[in-house]
């Protein structure tokens, strides 16, 4: 069954862990065998050979850097300027894949409709045909002024979290209070303007009911689980998906294990150990349809190898191509065919058709 996965970090993979995405994730991992500088070296998961191979032909596609201050905890750069220009690198890998017709960029309905019907053609063989990406930028401190969000609008951005972790110029995020930033109200105002999608992703409580009360166009939590089922400000609480359900927005579930399972303690735990497989994020899954009453708001927001690999991740999958695994599990759980096409790709299409709307 096609998917699309709503969060990838392929361009950070590329440039700051210097993984080459066009070779199997098992070439990667034996180049990385003897690696020490980062935890997940010899356990990545993603590559674009994997993709095709999971059938996982459209992906949401991050660019990401941090600014920080002076005697920040947190790894970043030093200037908006820098890290708008760390941005512009992650941009330039999505272009050389392209122009080498591994990835095409998708950025409006048009080619949306195209692309699905390519990957549904099956007399082309899925390994030759290039993996979709939208652009999203994850945490907007790279955004130098409000001028360069029209800039990356033009080269195609398409969706945006205003916050990551820690502190941020427009939004604090995932570990911190309080709402957005002056420079965050302004921000959300113009993404409203040019019918950005707002990812909700990584925003503290506070900024999460300013930004979607501010906020009139398209919404989606690309990568998030339950506090229900792990009590961590990371979460959704129970509220704020009822929220989202209510703007007509949909949740990607993320395979982190941390934020599958309480008590998980990162480099210490392992994820055998602590029982966590996929059937995990089904777990997550059944609470969200509970409040919603229905399947129309849950999808896969992987999240794998965002800084994470194997030691963190459900531990019956080898590879991102395992996601295939989910639509036993689900229909084991009670979920019919179609609540697995709503998962696997339908609730995301039908999200972007309807944020897009048709010959846009």
């Amino acid at each position: 069954m096609f998917i699309i996965d709503a969060h990838l970090d392929l361009s950070m993979n590329a440039l700051e862990w210097n993984r080459d995405l066009k070779q199997p994730v098992a070439t990667i991992r034996q180049r990385e065998k003897n690696m020490t500088d980062k935890p997940d070296r010899g356990k990545g998961m993603v590559s674009l050979p994997e993709l095709r191979s999971g059938r996982i032909g459209l992906v949401v596609a991050t660019m990401i850097a941090r600014f920080v201050e002076v005697n920040s905890a947190l790894p970043g750069w030093h200037s908006p300027e820098q890290a708008w220009a760390q941005t512009q690198g992650q941009r330039a890998w999505y272009k050389a894949m392209e122009d080498g017709g591994e990835m095409i960029q998708i950025t409006n309905a048009g080619g949306l409709e195209k692309h699905i019907q390519l990957w549904n053609d099956t007399a082309i063989p899925d390994h030759t045909k290039p993996v979709g990406y939208i652009l999203s930028l994850e945490g907007a401190d790279s955004l130098v002024n409000l001028s360069y969000l029209e800039r990356s609008y033009q080269y195609g951005l398409r969706a945006l979290g205003p916050a990551h972790y820690g502190p941020g110029r427009y939004a604090p995020g995932t570990g911190m209070e309080g709402p957005l930033t002056r420079a965050g109200v302004e921000l959300v105002k113009e993404m409203d303007k040019l019918n950005m999608i707002l990812d909700v992703t990584h925003l503290t409580d506070e900024a999460f009911v300013q930004a979607v009360e501010l906020y009139k166009g398209p919404v989606w939590a690309s990568h998030h689980n339950c506090r229900a089922l792990v009590p961590y400000q990371r979460q959704l609480t129970d509220e704020q998906i009822k929220i989202l359900v209510d703007r007509n927005a949909v949740i990607g579930g993320v395979l982190d294990a941390w934020m599958l399972k309480p008590g998980w303690v990162r480099g210490k735990n392992d994820p055998q150990t602590e029982n966590i497989t996929l059937d995990v994020l089904i777990d997550h899954y059944d609470h969200i349809c509970q409040l919603a009453g229905n399947t129309d708001h849950i999808a896969i927001g992987s999240d794998l190898d965002g800084m994470f690999g194997q030691e963190q991740s459900p531990y019956d999958m080898d590879t991102i191509a395992d996601l295939q695994l989910l639509k036993a599990l689900l229909t084991k759980r009670g979920y019919s065919e179609q609540d697995i096409e709503n998962i696997f790709y339908k609730n995301w299409l039908r999200f972007l058709q309807k944020a897009w709307g048709a010959g846009i």
